[in-house]
């Protein structure tokens, strides 16, 4: 592999949106630099945990000097096939939703509603390419990031190799990441799936449309494609869809797909896949009745695999599993002590934002920690989650089952939106705020929001919870009215009324007296 050399990639469709997204984030005239003599750091994977520790690493203008390699796309699956361009469909798909149900605010809804797929799948590259330069090859080189295009391996201990180049580091990061898992389906290869890597290169909107998972991934998309106009059958091996969610919450979610018409088909094995003449049938057994089903594309949602292969990590005594990923302690470090990992390629938490906390984690415990002092921990972290169906679920801290699982002594308190005007107002009704709180005490344990923009409500508790802000004084915080946020005050004021003790009543009523 030549200076120049490195392989090309291309992202279909080849359009002038795709086009600028490539030359930012893969330009196929790059050169890779001179290596220096020895890097502080050598990051492998620019995705969104590798992005961070270079770019905060060589941010801090103190002459560190930082290798980023990637061999693909740089701003890995959330800006290229993960959060940005889901989020754009779920926009447009909102758009629908909107217009179909006009009719209860006064508003007469058209009998067709007619969806450009094309058109929302262009909005949708036009607008992943406007913002890609943020990850571009190009910015992190001014930032003063050597940034190597090509595949990455430890050759020794010390030593990274990109094709013909030698990195010598003081420390190292892996952040390669996770991919779609493949599933164990007889005939599925065959007959050709889509997964979150693929479904947004769609430019024709298919008819029928089968998703394979209920999870996060599989939920968002299966109702996203639906309301685009798709006829969508959600498989799902559990007894409801998003089973990890707070169970509340999850039947919420799940009322609003059935009556959107989305075809749930639950607690059922896939048996196999075959390619006919209309299209791809799906053999599967729910409680020993065979049945089938004909799509013209599968979707595979279910799970994430990690991207060890190819790193040599034997070589450099990184201890790793093919399914959990590198194994790291507290502190983000592998068994090799100058070796740290961030991201899905180590972590349960596989969000963008997860990825963010744990290079910062990352940065503090390879570059100011010395002797081991001073290091940031993982499992300090109070991590918030959002899945973006609609309404959205938005998580933080324990469910109940945690509580009870550890012994701890709760209580719940749940607002319904049914009793939160902003929610009335806007039509919004099916939802609620639940917070959890340890026995006798206003601290707040966890946390989930079921509502339309859960995911932008969810942080005031997690500030809350990070800042050991309890009920009490988060009762006294004056939310604008009308909001729908006033649940999350209407909530601590629930648990500022079970201090009114008869005791407490008759204290206060002693002093009315001397008012």
């Amino acid at each position: 592999m030549s200076n120049s050399a490195f392989e090309r990639v291309s992202f279909p469709p080849m359009d002038e949106h795709n086009q600028k997204l490539i030359s930012y984030v893969h330009p196929p005239d790059w050169i890779n630099p001179h290596p220096a003599d020895c890097y502080d750091l050598v990051v492998i994977g620019a995705g969104t945990a590798g992005l961070v520790v270079a770019a905060g690493a060589a941010g801090l203008d103190l002459g560190l000097k930082v290798a980023l390699i990637e061999k693909h796309l740089m701003g890995g699956d959330c800006l290229n096939v993960g959060c940005v361009p889901s989020k754009c469909v779920i926009r447009s798909s909102r758009v629908v939703a909107d217009i179909r149900d006009a009719d209860p605010f006064g508003i007469k809804s058209p009998e067709h509603i007619e969806v450009d797929f094309p058109a929302v799948m262009a909005r949708m590259r036009r607008l992943r390419a406007g913002i890609s330069h943020v990850d571009s090859a190009p910015r992190f080189q001014n930032l003063g990031v050597d940034v190597f295009l090509g595949e990455g391996r430890f050759a020794e201990d010390g030593i990274v190799q990109v094709g013909e180049h030698t990195l010598r580091y003081k420390k190292a990061v892996i952040a390669t990441g996770a991919r779609a898992l493949h599933p164990g389906i007889t005939g599925i290869e065959e007959a050709g799936y889509l997964t979150n890597e693929t479904v947004f290169s769609l430019v024709q909107k298919p008819q029928r449309l089968a998703v394979i998972g209920g999870g996060p991934i599989g939920s968002e998309l299966a109702q996203a494609f639906r309301r685009l106009g798709c006829e969508v059958v959600l498989f799902h091996r559990g007894s409801h869809i998003l089973n990890k969610e707070d169970t509340d919450a999850a039947e919420i979610v799940q009322k609003v797909f059935e009556q959107e018409g989305i075809r749930l088909v639950l607690g059922c094995d896939l048996e196999l896949v075959e390619t006919v003449d209309n299209g791809k049938r799906i053999y599967f057994n729910c409680n020993g009745h065979r049945d089938s089903v004909t799509v013209d594309e599968i979707l595979v949602g279910a799970g994430r695999v990690p991207n060890v292969e190819g790193l040599n990590l034997e070589g450099v005594g990184v201890t790793y599993d093919r399914r959990r990923g590198v194994q790291v302690n507290d502190y983000l470090q592998t068994s090799n002590p100058k070796i740290y990992a961030a991201g899905d390629i180590c972590m349960n938490w596989k969000f963008t934002h997860a990825a963010d906390a744990a290079a910062r984690i990352v940065i503090k415990n390879t570059l100011f920690s010395p002797f081991g002092l001073g290091r940031y921990k993982l499992s300090n972290l109070v991590m918030p989650w959002v899945t973006f169906t609609d309404p959205e679920i938005a998580h933080v801290g324990m469910y109940e089952k945690d509580a009870q699982e550890m012994g701890i002594n709760i209580n719940t308190i749940k607002i319904d939106f049914s009793h939160v005007d902003r929610a009335i107002a806007d039509g919004e009704t099916a939802g609620f705020v639940k917070i959890i709180h340890k026995k006798g005490s206003d601290e707040i344990l966890g946390a989930t929001i079921v509502a339309r923009h859960a995911g932008e409500m969810i942080s005031e508790i997690t500030t809350a919870i990070v800042n050991k802000i309890g009920l009490s004084k988060l009762s006294s915080v004056i939310h604008p009215y009308p909001t729908q946020a006033e649940a999350i005050k209407k909530a601590a004021d629930a648990y500022r009324r079970t201090l009114l003790t008869p005791t407490s009543k008759k204290l206060l009523g002693l002093l009315t007296k001397f008012s």
